[in-house]
């Protein structure tokens, strides 16, 4: 039996398994056909390249709301040029490979999982031979055009990043202004000093969401509104007084031990609302920073940079809490350059 397997093992591979004669491609046997290939392969991807400078030239010329056959036109020529693109890159490819690179057939040989020393370098040889015959080296032209187009690629990436949101400098402005109220943010009622227990915490918002214009209409709807609630977006507490450390200047931004901070975390912007009454601290969900409201919010622990940016608060004629001014300090997360120019107000202060 073990006679049996070694010789087996030791037989030659079928030489013939029935395979037909190798039929030689019309690239491989006509130069004319061959130079038209490389022409159609060029063309594809310098066209492609093309389609994807038209993707930011609509990107950034076309206007969002305009339509175009009951479509948006924005999104029917970003969706046409780049899948144009994408779709020319890849014929592209596969013509090259189909038309004009090596078109051999080989055989291998089942062998150990552990290749030998000469197997390695055999290999190294045949992945060679095989950039040699792919034509990589010899065709410039597809070769350039290829490159050209995949760095043409890297351009709807780039330009796409604005999407992502607001430049990284934080809000300079909220809709808070002097004289307008704080309100509930759920039921959308304004808040007296009466309302609010020690150790209690309100998420409020500016009025100016009921605020209306002369003629009866919402001064902010629709996106707008929402935008503008979220960058405005502010808690509300109260602890005793006496608990209270507010730094110069800071000696009249409450009202009876109620103080009014952001809701956004100066981390990456995470909305903010976990009270701990006893410590007077607040915690962010997101990654722990935590704010001490007691003393001035600031950043007791965490990788957050900035204190929470107060709101100086007064009362109304009617004896409602209303907003001095807005933040003085940027609304956001935070950034180096933003931690530095903090720090330097701070240093003058």
């Amino acid at each position: 039996m073990s006679d049996e397997l070694d010789q087996l093992t030791d037989a030659e591979p079928i030489k013939d398994p029935g395979l037909p004669a190798h039929q030689h491609r019309p690239t491989d046997v006509d130069p004319a056909q061959e130079l038209r290939a490389e022409r159609q392969i060029t063309g594809m991807f310098t066209v492609a390249s093309l389609l994807l400078i038209g993707f930011c030239v609509a990107y950034i010329m076309i206007d969002k709301d305009q339509t175009f056959l009951g479509w948006s036109a924005m999104n029917f020529t970003l969706g046409a040029t780049l899948g144009g693109a994408l779709l020319l890159m890849g014929v592209g490819i596969i013509q090259w490979a189909k038309k004009l690179m090596g078109d051999d057939e080989m055989v291998e040989l089942r062998h150990p999982a552990a290749s030998t020393a000469e197997e390695r370098a055999a290999t190294l040889e045949d992945l060679n031979a095989g950039i040699n015959e792919s034509g990589f080296g010899r065709r410039p032209l597809i070769r350039r055009s290829l490159f050209l187009s995949m760095s043409f690629l890297a351009l709807p990436t780039v330009i796409m990043l604005r999407d992502m949101g607001p430049l990284p400098y934080g809000h300079k402005n909220t809709v808070w202004k002097k004289g307008m109220r704080v309100v509930n943010d759920v039921a959308g009622t304004p808040i007296k000093p009466s309302d609010l227990q020690v150790g209690q915490l309100v998420n409020a918002e500016p009025a100016i969401m009921y605020e209306k214009d002369k003629d009866g209409e919402a001064v902010l709807h629709g996106t707008e509104l929402l935008q503008e609630k979220s960058k405005a977006a502010v808690i509300v507490v109260r602890m005793k007084p006496e608990a209270i450390t507010p730094s110069k200047g800071r000696e009249n931004w409450g009202i009876d031990g109620i103080l009014c901070y952001s809701k956004i975390c100066t981390h990456v912007g995470c909305p903010i609302s976990l009270w701990e009454q006893q410590t007077h601290h607040l915690l962010c969900p997101c990654h722990q920073s935590t704010f001490d409201l007691a003393d001035n919010g600031k950043v007791v622990f965490g990788p957050a940079h900035r204190p929470l940016p107060q709101l100086p608060l007064a009362l109304d004629s009617e004896g409602y809490l209303i907003a001095v001014s807005d933040f003085p300090e940027v609304v956001g997360p935070s950034y180096p350059e933003l931690a530095r120019d903090q720090k330097r107000l701070d240093d003058k202060s």
